[in-house]
């Protein structure tokens, strides 16, 4: 029976998945390490605001468990010789240099992670993969840990999380389903029920489900291609429904309520964000081309095409809208995050928004709750390769919506976070310049009750 986890990674997926795990498994001892010093002090806070994954109900378990069985560190060498079971939690972005470009996984850490388990162990190790790889990872990573020559003897396995930022935690509590890939050898299956019987502390065990390796790391891409998948064929029907006056929000609708598509995933928008959809999508594709698939490979590249496509068409709208000019204007975006209940801005659709808007000369003003003005000027230096100095001569951050949106030529939501549903839109239109125009990227406001205030309102696909 396992007694002792380290997790190497402590960002959004290691953090929530260790911290529930330790909740619902109090005889475990789980230790979670990272070398960036400056996160581990974050989640060893003893203010809860200071923890870095911003996630409903997160920081409330940290604060029951830390120090008990959970702990933080930097001490990487020492968790991974006390361990019997590691998991290996750390970025896989993709690869910005060489073969594969823009589309592959970057798989560096992975093999870092790797070398340094196989280094530092001096007992037979259970390794789970938990980062989102490429299917035939777990074989490259077998390779690193079985040539090592000191006799350690490991087992691999495909452990994929399926969680959705702003409800992680309850979906790590309530989960559809746990998918478990290993080896189908008498080994292979015993690490398989090693990691099943911590799991079924808190899930039943019909969820949780059993594949082989492969099976599992193929499963994980695909499930996120299949989600954005959907997310670009309702954004291709917004577009049509602005040309035709249909709504886009009845639409989905009709097409939700048949039993055999369901609504979820179906809400039209600015485009979809994230560290997983563009990523596993774009590692998808790559394989596919590995492989010789070129139609399936274009296949599923059209999926990103289109997203992209929904970023450029609401940016290239205001700048219509507004009389063909956004020069000198203000724009001011309410929300910055991919999504509601996270500060997670990996992606965000609000960056790429911002960096058309700022090439045609226009000044943005940001708000956000939960995202911090270091944090909008990291995301687009990353996408515009502009200085903090620079930049900051077209966008400033605001810790006040309504001192966000004064003076304003036009109001762009781009995350659908519920405050903004709640705020004094009549306190904030009377403090903008007229004609006051509001761009709705997230379909979240009632058009009619936005044109009775005075706005000159547009929400994506009607």
């Amino acid at each position: 029976m396992i007694k002792n986890i380290c997790c190497i990674g402590a960002g959004y997926v290691g953090g929530p998945t260790m911290t529930v795990m330790a909740y619902k498994c109090p005889e475990i001892k789980i230790t979670v390490v990272d070398l960036n010093k400056k996160r581990i002090e974050a989640w060893n806070s003893s203010n809860p605001k200071n923890i870095p994954v911003f996630e409903p109900g997160l920081a409330d378990i940290v604060m029951k468990t830390r120090g008990k069985n959970l702990f933080f560190s930097t001490d990487v060498e020492t968790a991974i010789d006390q361990a019997e079971m590691i998991f290996m939690s750390v970025n896989t972005p993709t690869k910005e240099y060489g073969k594969g470009k823009g589309m592959a996984a970057d798989l560096k850490y992975i093999e870092l992670c790797a070398r340094q388990i196989a280094a530092i162990s001096k007992s037979d190790k259970i390794v789970v993969e938990k980062s989102t790889l490429p299917v035939r990872t777990a074989e490259a990573i077998r390779s690193i840990l079985d040539n090592t020559g000191n006799g350690v003897k490991f087992q691999i396995l495909s452990n994929p999380e399926f969680l959705a930022e702003g409800t992680a935690i309850n979906d790590l509590l309530n989960p559809d389903r746990v998918l478990i890939g290993g080896l189908q050898t008498p080994e292979g299956k015993a690490a398989i029920e090693e990691l099943t019987a911590i799991y079924a502390h808190w899930i039943p065990r019909e969820r949780i489900l059993h594949t082989n390796v492969w099976s599992s790391e193929l499963s994980k891409l695909t499930a996120n291609a299949f989600l954005a998948q959907r997310i670009s064929s309702i954004n291709s029907l917004s577009a049509l429904c602005e040309k035709t006056e249909a709504d886009v929000t009845e639409i989905s609708k009709a097409i939700g309520s048949d039993s055999r598509i369901g609504s979820k995933f179906l809400t039209a928008s600015v485009g979809f964000g994230g560290s997983c959809f563009q990523k596993d999508v774009l590692n998808l594709v790559y394989i596919c081309k590995s492989f010789g698939l070129e139609e399936v490979a274009e296949y599923w590249d059209q999926v990103i095409k289109m997203n992209d496509y929904q970023k450029q068409r609401f940016a290239d709208n205001i700048i219509t809208t507004l009389y063909n000019t956004v020069s000198g204007k203000k724009i001011a975006f309410l929300g910055w995050a991919f999504k509601k209940d996270t500060n997670d801005t990996r992606e965000t659709p609000a960056m790429y928004v911002a960096d058309i808007l700022t090439k045609d000369l226009a000044n943005i003003s940001v708000y956000d709750p939960k995202v911090s003005e270091t944090q909008v000027f990291t995301d687009m230096a990353h996408v515009n390769g502009r200085t903090d100095e620079e930049n900051k001569k077209q966008i400033s951050v605001y810790n006040d919506p309504y001192e966000a949106c004064k003076n304003a030529h036009a109001i762009a939501i781009l995350t659908e976070w519920d405050m903004f549903k709640t705020l004094d839109w009549k306190k904030i239109h009377d403090n903008m310049l007229k004609p006051a125009f509001m761009f709705d990227g997230r379909n979240i406001l009632d058009k009619k009750q936005m044109e009775n205030l005075g706005f000159k309102f547009k929400s994506i696909g009607k």
